[in-house]
């Protein structure tokens, strides 16, 4: 059985998701060096997470398999920005 979820909950993820757009586009003006991807990376990773979590309705999988398929690509997520975080912090800029 599939659970019900109310449209009050669907808008406030999408207002949540609205704003963290809005900050994105906001620190896109702000210099923090080196921080900048780091920060726009964490952002955007926490927008994919609420997109999963509630519209996909990811949060209300009982089936162990299907969890296990989402955890795994969060870990291949993170294996994938710690690498390209490797290389970004350690290339010689002129």
């Amino acid at each position: 059985m599939e659970k019900v979820i109310s449209a009050k909950l669907y808008f406030t993820v999408w207002a949540i998701l609205m704003c963290l757009t809005a900050a994105t586009a906001a620190l896109s003006y702000v210099n923090m060096g080196a921080l900048s991807p780091v920060v726009a990376l964490l952002i955007a990773t926490v927008k994919g997470s609420l997109v999963v979590l509630f519209f996909m309705h990811a949060k209300y999988i009982d089936v162990k398999t299907t969890v296990l398929v989402i955890v795994a690509g969060f870990f291949w997520l993170s294996i994938l920005l710690l690498m390209t975080m490797t290389d970004y912090i350690t290339r010689a800029w002129s």
